[in-house]
């Protein structure tokens, strides 16, 4: 799938959302705004090298009808209008508007009661979910032996370290690149010969960061075996929009 037919469904299938409940005109304002650290994933966090904290990705917040829906972008903006323009966004050409797409899908999705885990957990949250990752892969997927991650995420990441598991990790971020985190060495996401030996040779499951869905990069991990979860908040009304698994716990830590 291309990104533009990816985007294209996107809108569509949020379309048919607003329709349905009659909340495409609706005069409310979604507000979105670039988040502190603090904000974002709390002030007590375990770790201190998860992206949000060290700087480089912006999470954003859209609020709708008391809902909180956030992303993860490197273009962030806000906006303030109604939910029927969000449809008229340029989100298969600019980066800004997709941010801002996303984040309004997420907040929707979540007050209408079609999404959960709309909004990062805080302090030790990620720790907790990397731990029920654990218990799920044990449950559901007991002959798993080669796992890949797509994208650091340092708990998920250390999780799968100190497992049976053979683990190879991807990312986009060059100061992570060529890195050993949690014994694992950082592979370059960009590179497609890398992607297409994790995918075709190497991964019996991939975990996929949801931020893929912001950058464009997740169409690589589409209509793909081995099979695809997602993790994270970017990508979470998308998930329930097009029918993609994702792994997220995050009902059990946040009231």
């Amino acid at each position: 799938m291309t990104q533009e037919k990816l985007y294209q469904t996107l809108r569509a299938r949020f379309a048919v959302v607003l329709q349905r409940y009659h909340i495409q005109d609706d005069a409310i304002d979604i507000v979105c705004r670039a988040l502190t650290p603090a904000e974002a994933i709390g002030a007590n966090v375990k770790r201190h090298d998860f992206p949000i904290l060290t700087g480089k990705d912006v999470m954003i917040q859209a609020e709708y009808r008391g809902y909180k829906g956030q992303a993860f972008t490197d273009a962030p903006a806000e906006y303030h209008g109604p939910l029927k323009e969000i449809l008229c966004m340029d989100i298969e050409g600019s980066r800004h508007d997709r941010s801002l797409f996303l984040a309004a899908v997420n907040a929707v999705m979540a007050s209408i009661g079609l999404c959960t885990g709309t909004s990062h957990c805080h302090n030790d949250g990620p720790e907790q979910c990397a731990a029920d990752i654990s218990a799920y892969l044990r449950e559901y997927y007991p002959c798993v032996k080669r796992i890949a991650q797509v994208g650091f995420q340092p708990a998920i990441l250390e999780m799968l370290a100190k497992s049976p598991y053979e683990v190879r990790v991807l990312d986009l971020n060059p100061q992570n690149i060529g890195q050993v985190k949690s014994g694992i060495t950082i592979e370059d996401g960009a590179d497609q010969a890398v992607k297409d030996d994790i995918i075709h040779n190497y991964a019996d499951i991939i975990f996929c960061t949801g931020s893929t869905l912001a950058n464009g990069t997740i169409v690589d991990y589409l209509d793909i075996q081995p099979e695809v979860h997602f993790f994270g908040i970017t990508a979470a009304g998308a998930c329930a929009l097009l029918g993609w698994k994702r792994l997220c716990f995050a009902h059990r830590y946040m009231g």
